[in-house]
């Protein structure tokens, strides 16, 4: 298995990994509850339940590789899944770069993260555009760079590159994809932002004892310091130009024929 994946799965399991799957959570539910359509995947991290008020009736979660044999029957962090009763009804292994379904096909596509773990993916969202149907919805999550989460990071990666040691923050998975790059993408896909949230303002600390005690952090970050959450949250739309929707052709009625009026004409 992917030690990057691996990796995740246990960092999700930590203090602030529970924190940001808990906030993330929430978007979700929030989000895919007034999402329409007939089919919705969400590609990874299976932790996440993305897909749990969705009320679509085919949803599948996809995963990019088998899972490991002791982690097939893992428990839910914290019990964030749901029940089965509300759970995807079919689990799929597939390549996120090169999804196994036909051209707009998908109402609704989930990215929890799904980027930061591809080796493409750039190609993963060009993927994911051409299986949407037009007016359907991808959400995207991911780290932000620019927050007090990745300003760690990256100091600890810098040390690390110099010998001086140093210890991780968050887990050593892919490049993390900034929220203006991601912009950009979804521009040239035609893809257009519909909504756009941060969140996750606590510093950067590891015990549950801390994150309380900063929990103020979070009311005031998207006032003060909005763009600067630990995660962001995409939702955007797949525009088609020249897509018109038609509506239901009534028969117009025929105007009354003017009846003659009579001139006066001066000799």
């Amino acid at each position: 298995m992917n030690p990057s994946i691996i990796g995740l799965q246990q960092w999700f399991r930590t203090p602030p990994g529970r924190y940001l799957l808990a906030w993330e959570a929430a978007q979700c539910d929030a989000v895919v509850e007034d999402c329409f359509g007939f089919h919705a995947l969400q590609l990874g991290v299976p932790e996440l339940p993305s897909l749990r008020m969705n009320r679509m009736p085919h949803r599948w979660v996809a995963l990019p590789e088998s899972p490991a044999p002791e982690a097939q029957d893992a428990v839910p962090v914290d019990g964030l899944l749901p029940d089965r009763g509300h759970a995807p009804e079919v689990c799929l292994v597939t390549d996120a770069a090169a999804l196994p379904f036909p051209e707009a096909s998908l109402d609704l596509v989930m990215l929890p993260h799904t980027l930061e773990l591809s080796a493409d993916p750039h190609q993963v969202l060009r993927e994911v555009e051409r299986v949407l149907v037009p007016e359907g919805r991808v959400v995207v999550s991911g780290l932000n760079p620019a927050s007090l989460w990745g300003f760690r990071q990256g100091r600890a990666r810098l040390t690390q590159h110099l010998g001086l040691g140093g210890t991780l923050y968050l887990p050593e998975v892919g490049e993390f994809i900034g929220p203006w790059r991601l912009r950009d993408w979804m521009r040239l896909l035609g893809l257009e932002v519909e909504l756009e949230q941060y969140g996750c303002y606590r510093p950067a600390v590891r015990s549950d004892k801390w994150l309380a005690r900063t929990a103020w952090m979070d009311r005031a970050g998207p006032r003060w310091w909005p763009i600067f959450g630990a995660v962001y949250f995409f939702v955007a739309v797949k525009r088609v130009r020249g897509m018109r929707l038609l509506g239901p052709a009534w028969r117009p009625r025929r105007a009354a024929a003017a009846s003659p009026v009579s001139v006066a004409r001066r000799q």
